[in-house]
C-alpha cells in the first residue's frame, strides 16, 4: 500500500484568536484523529513543528525562513497509508485543521528502499 504526506498549512495568526479553553478544544480534536486514524489503521506517523520557521539551505548560503508570499507556513504533517490519492484525500477530509481554515497537501511519497 503505497504512502502519502498529509502537510498541514496554516496562517499562524489565525490561532491568536483562540482563547486558552478553545485551543484545548483544538488539541482535543487533533488528538481524536489521530487516535481515529490509528484504528483504522493508516496512520503511520506524524509531527507538529516548532513554532520557529526554521532554516533554508541553498547550496551554501543559509537564511531564516522559509519566507514566501504567501501567509500560510507548513506546521505539522502526517504519515499514512491509503490505497491510491482518492482514499488518501478521503482520508484528510474529516481532519479537523480544516475547520480551522488550514490547508493540507496530499503527496505520495516512494520509498528509498523501492530506489535501491
Amino acid at each position: 500500500m503505497p504512502n502519502y504526506m498529509l502537510f498541514l498549512y496554516h496562517d499562524p495568526s489565525s490561532w491568536s484568536k483562540h482563547s486558552a479553553e478553545e485551543m484545548q478544544k483544538v488539541v482535543e480534536k487533533y488528538l481524536a484523529w489521530g487516535q481515529k486514524a490509528r484504528a483504522r489503521g493508516f496512520f503511520r506517523n506524524g509531527h507538529r513543528l516548532a513554532e520557529h520557521h526554521g532554516k533554508v539551505v541553498r547550496g551554501n548560503k543559509v537564511t531564516d525562513g522559509p519566507y514566501s508570499e504567501t501567509k500560510e507556513v507548513l506546521g505539522g504533517y502526517y504519515l499514512i497509508a491509503a490505497d491510491n490519492y482518492d482514499h488518501a484525500v478521503r482520508c484528510a477530509l474529516d481532519h479537523p485543521h480544516l475547520e480551522h481554515g488550514g490547508t493540507i497537501e496530499v503527496r505520495e511519497i516512494h520509498s528509498m528502499h523501492d530506489q535501491v
